[in-house]
């Protein structure tokens, strides 16, 4: 290794002497034999926060399982499953627990939870360094609870523990201590939290699920395609900001807009009353669910489709504009308004004649179908100020750019969530844009460069490369042929509605073909693919192991809008020091259940890659500690021959 003076002179300054750099040395040498953590991979969540969050709380079962190999029979089901629940809502749990028992009856059972939840830290700490496992500690109690942690190694010290225990209940810190205890076993059990795309649109609370992941010990994130629209919207965009809102309408989720991210939408239903006050907008009614229709009266619901509607004509007259500027994308098929015979109530598409659902259409001008109205332009001016100013969406997109990519490659395995455009022999399909051609790999770095300097140059404006991630043909985030978003707001012909889906989602089941990708990204052929972007249709039988465990997709359908397509809850993907494992979650119920009758989701685990135990030494963090190794040796040489000078 090649290695400049002035770099070891650098060096020196944090080692400083032949002793300094040897115990370096030997540390990182010691960790490189460490097991390897445990990664935990989620996807396509889309809003469902309180499935998200029991899955990231109990480690897709993780915990469950390390309590069972910590108190194997010593403990009833009963307990096992009351201390599980503590562990995943420590602060919940335990205010219930307090209404149930007596005060002195609590105050036992403190020191008992106390002295189990020690037990598991303690194991689950194995894997790593006592200097790591203080860093993921509670600075406030970092050294009381390190010295408990290893009270079972000194029987000697009984007293001086036992004392330790006493005087935290005693002095009210017995809650305090349990819940720190439990969120520190949340980090010490998952190492690493991969989101392979999607957090946001269709559910409830995508804020709250982005707030979580800001405080997340250690994380990086895929974006997805729904993701890339709110990345969009703040930025500036337009069409993004458009789809944005369409979507919330349909979904009953415009609280989203307003009420979390602060955004305003008055000049949007002003406009969406005067304009479709007589319309039935039956197309746009937004979905919603028995429980949900009791919480609106019908005018509210109405209120919901005319601005549903009014967004969704707005978005079709803005997508023209990028169409035209950039002929190169080939949406061409897309621009549909002057392709309305408004006498017949047809519409053309592709050569075929269809009839329309409806043909209402008051602001599009048939002369120049695609113009805007001043009303029209005043409500996009006013919402794309108010979503680049918006703080709280600036704190979540920034954590996207911080934490995300267009995909990831992380100790041997290719995370991206939707696809890599390919034909049908499989070669990379060409993305053109302004002149140049991009293809594989080098597509993907180009996508994700540009969104970066979007997002870097403070120019908040219109950006083709938002619409075309959304639904361009050869999009990474997208991968079909057309986005037929027109087609099944108006057209009740159901062909029409077909999204034609890219080769990669067949070869990606052929095992040559997926080692030719993890090539592609210089990855191992023994590596994996992990997706997410299209939900399994595990109720007729669809594996999401595919070629052989080379491709694993993880969208189960989280999401409440796919439970019908996919059969269950969703699913979500481990890898640790033994190998991956995917587990298959049961439909949440709610936290509300979770808590009362301390049950868990019903997770079925099977085994995907089953290895020889991996060391940090095998993971990429252990070619970087090789690196520095290789690095301190040679400052080592350096202080023996006398090259530098020691100092003290």
């Amino acid at each position: 290794m090649m290695i400049s003076r002035e770099h070891l002179e650098l060096l020196s300054q944090n080692f400083r002497n032949i002793d300094e750099t040897t115990k370096e040395i030997i540390n990182l040498e010691a960790i490189l034999s460490l097991p390897k953590g445990t990664e935990h991979f989620l996807s396509d969540i889309h809003g469902e926060y309180e499935a998200f969050d029991h899955i990231l709380r109990n480690g897709s079962g993780v915990i469950k399982e390390k309590l069972k190999e910590v108190f194997g029979n010593r403990l009833p089901k009963k307990e096992l499953n009351l201390l599980a629940t503590i562990i995943y809502y420590p602060e919940e749990k335990l205010n219930l627990l307090k209404k149930e028992l007596g005060n002195q009856e609590y105050k036992e059972y403190q020191k008992i939870l106390l002295l189990r939840l020690l037990e598991v830290t303690q194991i689950a700490a194995r894997k790593y360094t006592r200097s790591k496992v203080r860093k993921l500690l509670p600075k406030n109690f970092d050294y009381i609870i390190e010295e408990l942690l290893y009270k079972m190694q000194n029987r000697d010290k009984e007293d001086y523990y036992e004392k330790i225990l006493e005087n935290i209940i005693e002095l009210g810190a017995g809650d305090k201590f349990i819940i720190e205890l439990s969120l520190s076993i949340h980090k010490l059990i998952i190492d690493h939290l991969h989101i392979v795309g999607d957090v946001y649109d269709r559910g409830p609370y995508p804020d709250k699920i982005m707030d979580r992941l800001l405080e997340y010990h250690s994380v990086d994130i895929q974006w997805g395609n729904h993701d890339m629209l709110w990345i969009g919207a703040y930025l500036g965009d337009r069409i993004s900001l458009a789809n944005v809102i369409r979507i919330c309408a349909r979904y009953d989720n415009l609280d989203i807009v307003e009420d979390r991210y602060g955004i305003s939408l008055r000049s949007l239903l002003n406009l969406s009353e005067t304009i479709y006050k007589d319309d039935s907008c039956k197309e746009f009614l937004p979905k919603l669910s028995k429980d949900d229709k009791l919480k609106y009266s019908e005018h509210e619901i109405m209120q919901i489709a005319r601005m549903h509607k009014a967004m969704a004509i707005i978005q079709f007259k803005i997508e023209k504009q990028i169409i035209d500027k950039y002929p190169e994308f080939n949406l061409s098929s897309r621009a549909l308004l002057d392709k309305i015979d408004f006498e017949k109530k047809t519409v053309t598409i592709r050569g075929k004649v269809y009839p329309l659902t409806s043909c209402d259409f008051p602001t599009v001008d048939t002369k120049n179908p695609y113009k805007l109205t001043k009303e029209e332009e005043k409500v996009m001016t006013k919402l794309r100020e108010l979503f680049i100013t918006s703080d709280k969406l600036k704190k979540h997109i920034e954590l996207f750019i911080n934490k995300g990519a267009m995909y990831t490659c992380y100790n041997g395995n290719l995370l991206i969530h939707g696809c890599m455009p390919v034909d049908d022999m499989g070669n990379f399909q060409e993305f053109i844009y302004e002149g140049n051609k991009y293809s594989g790999k080098a597509m993907l770095d180009f996508f994700d460069k540009k969104i970066r300097s979007i997002f870097y140059s403070n120019v908040r404006q219109d950006n083709g490369l938002f619409f075309y991630l959304w639904q361009g043909e050869y999009s990474p985030l997208f991968g079909k042929r057309d986005m037929t978003t027109f087609e099944r707001y108006f057209i009740e012909d159901k062909t029409t509605h077909e999204e034609v889906k890219n080769a990669y989602y067949q070869l990606r089941d052929n095992e040559e073909f997926c080692i030719k990708l993890l090539k592609e990204f210089g990855l191992s052929s023994d590596g994996h693919i992990i997706n997410g972007h299209t939900p399994v249709k595990a109720s007729k039988g669809e594996n999401p192991v595919k070629a052989g465990g080379r491709t694993i997709v993880i969208d189960g359908g989280m999401s409440r809008a796919y439970h019908k397509t996919t059969g269950h809850g969703g699913y979500t993907l481990t890898y640790n020091s033994y190998g991956l494992q995917i587990m298959s979650h049961d439909i949440f119920q709610s936290k509300k259940q979770a808590l009362k009758n301390e049950t868990d989701i019903v997770s079925t685990r099977r085994v995907v890659d089953r290895l020889d135990r991996k060391r940090v030494s095998d993971t990429d963090n252990g070619v970087k500690i090789k690196k520095q190794i290789e690095v301190l040796k040679l400052l080592l040489e350096e202080y023996r021959e006398g090259t530098l000078v020691e100092r003290f």
